[in-house]
């Protein structure tokens, strides 16, 4: 039996692969500084899993795959080194996982792990048992990852690191292209860039199906289509465009009963299905798009898999529901970029017209933060509420330099507010909520937990659902 040895397996990328290879047969083993949930689930599975990080460890393992935190010096690392194991990092390894499958990778700034979940779900109700990596839990599946015995692999590609040029998809699927990951790419172009290598990186005969609604993403279109000989597809919203409309397209947008949106899914004139989702706003509706387009490529039945998505339930983190207490509804979302936390906070505006709606936000990372410092001072005009915690430095070393106070400073709103550390914010929150309050806690670090807190604090009246 092949052992594999993960250093940094507690997180959502290398936890998938983990998944995957013990579904396939392989002995896991992996460290990680912390024992996350994900870790949990693979030692009930058969891992053996280490809470930090010794030479020791490695012990047995026949290659090492490493996450994209892990620096040079780690000492398992180091050890692997000097024993001659070998060692790849994630971008390396999804390669050659992926290489015999029909490959459907889902990348783009905003929008891919949902998209990834829509499709994995969608090809499962279609008894297709595709394979799967997906950056969340997806609520349908109930996990991250999956070795399927179908032909189709469908992993999120994520560009941070410049990991998804190490995949060779046959299906490339571009959501949006819009500047991110400054510690990595310190310039638009250079982010631009990245995608177009993604591009050409499919496959010979391969496909490239990209939301040309978005700016960047039509104009890597039309480069792509100069420069390669792959089928290019475009899907989008039927938005009046002067140029011409996208090859599949939604039409006749509504809101539903379900607080989401119905529309109708056009494949360039053709209609094909009538579509009625249940996870709000419009860009759960460009995700969708995608997904049927999908379907429509891989001349699967669209109907079939329309109804799929009327019963996707969507990602954890990505407008999930955590309950109701004391008449307060508490969500949590992974919005982190300004375009992200603009668009869930209209889903939720759309969703909940009359309530009040409360934006707690806790921006990522110190290069990020700086870079689209005017970009977040627009993004709350949905909020009636917005409290901001400092900032959370993820993989970046302190800095004293910039601080969300600023952010708060800077902004216009009427009700902004900075709090230094998440117990406050949770404290202001229980004295100031009322009945009908739509709570939003909006994060890509550790501000999720404010929402249990919260919850947990407003549920001593025994009002909890």
């Amino acid at each position: 039996m092949v052992h594999a040895h993960l250093i940094g397996i507690g997180g959502s990328g290398l936890s998938a692969i983990a998944r995957i290879l013990l579904e396939k047969g392989y002995e896991v083993s992996g460290s990680d500084l912390e024992r996350s949930d994900y870790a949990i689930v693979l030692e009930k599975m058969g891992a053996e899993v280490f809470t930090g990080h010794r030479a020791e460890q490695i012990q047995g393992a026949d290659f090492i795959l490493l996450s994209s935190a892990i620096p040079p010096n780690n000492v398992e690392l180091l050890a692997a080194e000097q024993s001659g194991i070998p060692i790849y990092r994630r971008s390396e390894f999804l390669g050659d996982l992926t290489a015999n499958k029909f490959c459907i990778a889902v990348a783009g700034t905003h929008g891919k792990t949902t998209t990834t979940a829509m499709i994995s779900w969608m090809l499962s109700k279609l008894e297709q048992d595709p394979s799967y990596i997906i950056g969340g839990i997806s609520k349908n599946l109930a996990t991250n990852a999956h070795a399927g015995k179908g032909q189709s692999f469908v992993i999120e590609a994520d560009e941070y690191d410049r990991m998804f040029l190490g995949l060779r998809p046959q299906l490339a699927v571009i959501t949006n292209i819009e500047h991110d990951h400054p510690d990595i790419f310190p310039t638009e172009q250079e982010f631009f860039n990245a995608f177009m290598d993604f591009v050409h990186g499919i496959r010979d005969h391969g496909y490239l199906l990209a939301c040309t609604d978005d700016i960047r993403t039509s104009e890597l279109v039309d480069i792509a289509a100069k420069e390669t000989d792959i089928k290019i597809y475009s899907y989008g919203l039927d938005m009046n465009r002067d140029d011409n409309s996208p090859d599949y397209v939604g039409r006749n947008l509504t809101n539903n009963e379900k607080g989401s949106f119905s529309y109708e899914f056009f494949f360039r004139e053709e209609f094909l299905v009538q579509v009625n989702l249940s996870i709000p706003g419009m860009h759960n509706v460009r995700n969708s798009l995608a997904s049927l387009a999908v379907a429509n490529i891989m001349d699967l039945p669209v109907a079939e898999a329309a109804s799929a998505l009327s019963e996707f339930e969507g990602t954890e983190r990505r407008f999930e529901i955590r309950g109701e207490v004391s008449g307060v509804t508490i969500i949590d979302d992974y919005a982190h970029h300004p375009t992200e936390i603009k668009a869930t906070l209209e889903a939720a505006h759309l969703r909940y017209p009359n309530r009040s709606l409360w934006a707690v936000w806790q921006p990522h990372t110190y290069t990020r933060t700086e870079k689209l410092f005017d970009d977040y001072l627009d993004s709350f005009e949905h909020a009636d509420h917005v409290l901001i915690t400092e900032i959370y430095p993820s993989r970046e070393k302190y800095r004293d330099d910039i601080s969300a106070l600023q952010l708060v400073q800077a902004m216009e709103h009427s009700d902004a507010k900075f709090f230094p550390g998440k117990f406050q914010v949770v404290d202001y929150l229980v004295n100031y909520l009322e009945p009908g309050d739509v709570v939003l806690v909006l994060s890509a670090g550790d501000a999720n937990q404010i929402s249990s807190m919260v919850y947990e604090r407003l549920s001593s009246n025994g009002n909890a659902k």
